[in-house]
């Protein structure tokens, strides 16, 4: 492919389809336009041999991952800026909002009725045992033991949120 002409070829024919499958991923004019010119920039500086029967291939691929390496880099963008502004808030320390979070949490386990449902959620999620060994220390079924939890964690869910 070291002729311009076939370049010039290859790019007045697959130009629209290049563009629009570009447009199609990025969702933007402007750098679906930027996508396909560096790939016939890099066409023209590489020079790869491409035949008649496999340009259309090659180029669409080339186009579908030069699109996924701007989508990727947009995400890497949007997650520095995000935690950037995370950083920026400083009215509160994450550790200061994690003991206020922490508290309320224990003060809503101690709030919770009936006390069976306070000592399945604590030998649950404190002491890391199974239903099945709640069940038997406390002489009923495993399906209990689910419902008490389950309606513990709602008790919980309805506390913290009205705080």
């Amino acid at each position: 492919m070291t002729d311009q002409s076939k370049l010039e070829k290859l790019f007045k024919q697959h130009y629209r389809q290049m563009y629009r499958l570009a447009t199609m991923l990025l969702h933007d004019d402007a750098e679906s336009k930027d996508v396909v010119h560096d790939i016939f920039a890099h066409l023209l500086r590489n020079s790869p041999d491409l035949r008649e029967d496999t340009a259309e291939p090659y180029l669409l691929t080339s186009v579908r991952n030069r699109c996924l390496n701007v989508i990727r880099s947009r995400q890497i963008q949007e997650r520095v800026e995000h935690l950037y502004l995370l950083d920026l808030d400083t009215n509160i320390t994450p550790t200061e909002r994690l003991e206020e979070e922490l508290e309320a949490l224990y003060k809503g386990i101690d709030q919770l009725e009936p006390p069976v449902c306070r000592d399945i959620i604590t030998q649950h999620f404190r002491d890391g045992i199974t239903f099945k060994e709640i069940a038997n220390r406390l002489g009923v079924s495993e399906t209990t033991v689910y419902k008490h939890l389950r309606r513990a964690l709602n008790q919980l869910r309805t506390q913290l949120k009205k705080q």
